[in-house]
């Protein structure tokens, strides 16, 4: 029996890196314990030669599709005959190379989840786990772990916290993890009027303000966009008045479904 003291660089935080490392120390039937340490991670494994030598082999390859992990070092430590794998709590530790993890569009999983009229999370706007999600927009500082971001105000549910105990849910250690009854809720705001509060509420305030000529600035984890509807002259005369765009083309989003219809021509530009 050995054990190695494994230190992990490059973008690891935010990942869904820990939960790996645990589930392939599980697999493997090895002991020790994972944790973040400013922008790296910590890993003491140990257990039979050949398996421990697997571990070490298989956290590059294996490593979940938004990680980037390298292994500056690896070095012989004592045994200490731990009776499980875990995820250990973060601790600080001295400045080094620091990867913040980016922002990630909603994964296939999420947005299937979200159309599913069973799931708890149908329809709910933040949806997100390990592979998808708000990242660097809502980091106040590092090790990556809720407390320090954004989500530090919404206690998890006993359900949530069920999925991120859970070593094999795809939320485990997710920490943006929220839901309807525990996450933040959308609020349609509009001057003079009272604001209008709940996911579908708003979104339908939202919605009819669109359709009758309004401009709406949406915020979102990285800043704000500002929404009109496209088809309305006057409202995209005063967008771009607003912002001081008179000529440069606007970006137009249109729903996935109408991508195989000709609604628009590409023509080359005027000499």
């Amino acid at each position: 029996m050995i054990a190695k003291q494994i230190r992990i660089r490059g973008r690891v935080q935010g990942v869904g890196f820990r939960p790996f490392i645990c589930r392939l120390a599980q697999r493997l039937a090895l002991r020790g314990w994972v944790r973040n340490r400013s922008g790296e991670v910590d890993i003491h494994v140990e257990g039979a030669a050949e398996h421990v030598s697997a571990f070490v082999n298989a956290i590059c390859p294996e490593a979940p599709p938004l990680a980037q992990p390298e292994i500056p070092r690896i070095k012989d430590a004592e045994f200490q005959n731990y009776p499980e794998f875990r995820i250990r709590d973060s601790e600080p530790g001295a400045a080094g190379p620091i990867v913040i993890p980016p922002d990630h569009f909603v994964c296939a999983d999420c947005l299937a989840e979200m159309s599913d009229l069973t799931a708890r999370r149908y329809r709910y706007p933040f949806t997100n786990c390990t592979q998808c999600g708000p990242r660097y927009t809502i980091i106040d500082r590092l090790p990556y772990d809720r407390p320090h971001t954004a989500m530090a105000e919404f206690p998890l549910c006993p359900d949530c916290q069920a999925e991120y105990d859970d070593p094999a849910d795809r939320r485990h250690h997710a920490q943006p993890l929220a839901c309807p009854r525990c996450g933040p809720t959308l609020e349609f705001r509009s001057a003079g009027l009272e604001p209008v509060r709940g996911n579908e509420r708003a979104l339908a305030a939202c919605i009819q303000a669109l359709r009758t000529g309004r401009i709406v600035a949406v915020k979102g984890v990285g800043g704000y966009h500002l929404l009109c509807d496209a088809r309305s002259e006057i409202a995209v005369q005063r967008l771009r008045e607003r912002k001081h765009r008179p000529v440069k083309p606007l970006a137009v989003l249109i729903p996935e479904s109408a991508l195989s219809r000709p609604d628009a021509i590409a023509e080359a530009p005027s000499p």
